[in-house]
């Protein structure tokens, strides 16, 4: 137990493979998240970080609250 830590929600990063592929990966994630909603009620689990600069459009469409878009922003 760390009673100085407050859990806000999950941050997963999917494979580095074609962005379609990661969907999956994303689904299970929120899927987590929600059991350990009902789970854990004295926390307060509304973030969800998912999702990278190739993939964060489907990180979004499977709910993703926070995205990674560093290498996006140093392309020509």
């Amino acid at each position: 137990e760390c009673p100085h830590i407050i859990v806000d929600g999950l941050m997963m990063m999917a494979p580095y493979i074609e962005p379609e592929q990661t969907r999956v990966y994303f689904r299970n994630t929120k899927l987590l998240l929600n059991e350990l909603k009902q789970k854990y009620p004295q926390y307060p689990l509304n973030e969800l970080s998912m999702g990278m600069s190739n993939d964060y459009p489907i990180a979004l469409e499977e709910g993703a609250t926070m995205v990674r878009i560093g290498s996006s922003l140093f392309e020509d």
